[in-house]
């Protein structure tokens, strides 16, 4: 899934095709380990930067991350035994420790700290939506358009993660938030997948969108994860087999090297909340439906809005069926976290 983007101001002509000729693979993918010291920023030099833009182009939350959590079994996930999130008391959310462990899966290339992770703070920020205006007020879009399921028919974008997108929006529609699809495919290049400058296209054509709709005040980056092949992230909703969902935040900062000035991010904080309340909000009403929030070091599309969400949902061991009954629980989540009082 995720990737990143450099900035159009700081890129150089040929920069993609640079960083793809330099950069060096890397796939740091182990769990947090606690009281570890933040880091000093270092200056980096042009290796650097190429392997971070690189990493992000390509790293995925999948498969290394969920043998590292041990969260997922081949049915489900030990989460759908937790108590559900509205009978959680305040002063163990307080507990930057408790919190950590029990809603975070935190990656090995960045940290995180309790001044960043507040959970009475994160609960106080209010994400309700003007909805005395008219306009639409959600935007989905698909950095990665071409991510399939177990059973999709290729090539057919009704059966990948955009056709998962435009069930979305007709939910959000019917609940009455005004929500537009956006359909553009951004990684491929010359007819072949290419992910190395996605984020940048995306950026692009999201930016546009938000000038023609002034009154888009959230934006949705819907992926799909990828896991080991014999990982189902399933729970049952309603009856029905749904798959599992994880909201995913880039904190724009390396655990090596400090703050990643050139992929700033002025709504960190923002986004943090934003993940956080939907996290609650689709726990309570269906324990076991999301993942742990992960947290990894780049941007990747969250820094255009302060409401902004890259959510993975299921993976491509998924069926279509299960990853279109997943947006009706998303859809009431976002509903109340967005609309309800």
């Amino acid at each position: 899934m995720p990737a990143l983007s450099w900035e159009a101001d700081r890129a150089d002509a040929g920069f993609g095709e640079w960083v793809r000729e330099r950069a060096l693979a890397w796939f740091p993918l182990v769990s947090y380990t606690e009281d570890q010291p933040d880091q000093e920023v270092a200056i980096e030099d042009g290796d650097t930067v190429a392997m971070i833009l690189e990493a992000q182009s390509e790293a995925e939350a999948g498969t290394e991350a969920s043998r590292e959590a041990g969260e997922e079994t081949e049915t489900g996930s030990s989460a759908s035994d937790a108590a559900p999130a509205a009978d959680i008391p305040m002063d163990k959310l307080r507990d930057f420790e408790y919190l950590l462990s029990n809603y975070y899966t935190v990656d090995s290339s960045t940290v995180i700290g309790a001044d960043q992770l507040d959970a009475e703070k994160m609960l106080e920020q209010d994400m309700k939506i003007d909805t005395e205006t008219g306009g639409p007020k959600i935007l989905v879009f698909h950095t990665h358009s071409q991510e399939e399921f177990v059973d999709s028919t290729p090539g057919d974008p009704a059966t990948s993660i955009v056709g998962v997108g435009a069930y979305l929006t007709e939910l959000l529609n019917e609940k009455g938030i005004e929500t537009i699809h956006d359909t553009g495919v951004y990684d491929i290049i010359d007819g072949k997948l290419d992910r190395s400058m996605a984020y940048d296209y995306s950026e692009a054509a999201v930016r546009k969108i938000l000038e023609e709709n002034p009154s888009i005040e959230v934006l949705i980056d819907l992926h799909r994860d990828g896991v080991a092949e014999d990982t189902r992230l399933v729970t049952e909703i309603n009856g029905k087999q749904t798959a599992r969902i994880m909201f995913f935040n880039g904190l724009s900062r390396t655990r090596t090297n400090g703050e990643i000035s050139y992929l700033k991010n002025p709504y960190i904080q923002d986004n943090l909340a934003f993940s956080f309340q939907m996290h609650l909000a689709a726990e309570t009403k269906n324990p076991g439906f999301t993942r742990h929030i992960y947290l990894k070091a780049y941007r990747y599309s969250l820094h255009m809005k302060p409401k902004s969400l890259l959510i993975e949902a299921g993976a491509q061991t998924n069926t279509v069926e299960e990853m279109m009954n997943a947006m009706e629980p998303l859809a009431d989540a976002l509903y109340d976290v967005l609309i309800s009082s």
